[in-house]
């Protein structure tokens, strides 16, 4: 099918008590095992690309990519610019046909990000493509993204202001996750999320949870998350399926045979999630 927008996709699982599971895909492999995974477990799903993976090959490549694999998919399918790094990128990725753009802002002051968090969903509603932005600072690093050392929690109240007045569709919020790989367990304001919940009406967005207990995701998920970031992880499981093959066979010479095992695993990983986020049969 075309892509979709997330838009109804969110709402549907805000309703439903399910999350999206959102996967960062950089190469055609990983786009083909996210899009196998969302097929055998009926998932909705929404594949994504940050800053530093578009700049590596361009908006329209990846893009392309998604779009193939939608066309030939039965269950819903988002494109989505992740961490998008400035009013401009989003826009790009808005023109290039992404189906979801993120702006984040968070890096900003609060009224900074209000501002550039409001001109691109006010540019971007006209179309009906849905905005998320970030309040509070997921923290670590990945790609060229550090969430600084300080990582500031999700205020409540200022996220009630920070809706009303940008208009986005969508809110990720910062309960204690980062980016990148984690040096302990992480420890999540779960209550936090609770409390953003009963104030906030737009679906809210977990990032950072590469590395998450899955039974930690999944309480997030009962109480009110209904879009799950996943990138760390799929880079770490399409790295060792590859790794695997050399080790049996260094002499291998064929890209198809080494990738074909990355993507086993990246497939493997991403059903994995889906059932932590409760979305397998949800798009039936």
């Amino acid at each position: 099918m075309p892509l979709v927008t997330t838009k109804e996709m969110l709402l549907n699982a805000q309703k439903g008590n399910y999350a999206v599971g959102a996967f960062n895909v950089e190469n055609m492999e990983m786009v083909m095992a996210v899009m196998e995974a969302a097929e055998e477990l009926k998932s909705p799903v929404i594949m994504q690309t940050t800053p530093s993976t578009v700049k590596y090959a361009g908006l329209d490549f990846f893009l392309a990519n998604v779009k193939a694999a939608a066309e030939r998919a039965s269950v819903p399918v988002a494109m989505h610019l992740d961490h998008g790094s400035s009013f401009e990128l989003a826009m790009q990725a808005y023109r290039t046909g992404y189906t979801s753009i993120m702006i984040d802002g968070s890096h900003e002051s609060f009224e900074g990000n209000i501002a550039v968090s409001k001109a691109v969903a006010d540019a971007c509603a006209p179309s009906g493509i849905p905005v998320e932005a970030e309040l509070g600072k997921v923290g670590g690093k990945e790609d060229d993204l550090d969430g600084g050392d300080d990582n500031p929690y999700t205020d409540p109240n200022q996220a009630v202001e920070f809706v009303k007045r940008t208009g986005v569709n969508s809110l990720a919020v910062a309960i204690g996750t980062a980016h990148g790989v984690y040096k302990g367990e992480p420890k999540l304001d779960l209550d936090r999320l609770s409390e953003i919940r009963k104030v906030v009406d737009i679906p809210l967005v977990l990032h950072g949870t590469s590395g998450v207990p899955d039974e930690t995701v999944t309480e997030c998920v009962n109480r009110g998350i209904c879009k799950v970031n996943y990138a760390t992880d799929l880079r770490i499981a399409f790295t060792k399926g590859v790794e695997a093959v050399f080790e049996e066979n260094p002499d291998v010479i064929d890209p198809k045979k080494y990738n074909a095992k990355g993507k086993e695993y990246v497939k493997e990983y991403v059903m994995s999630k889906m059932r932590v986020v409760k979305s397998v049969g949800k798009a039936e």
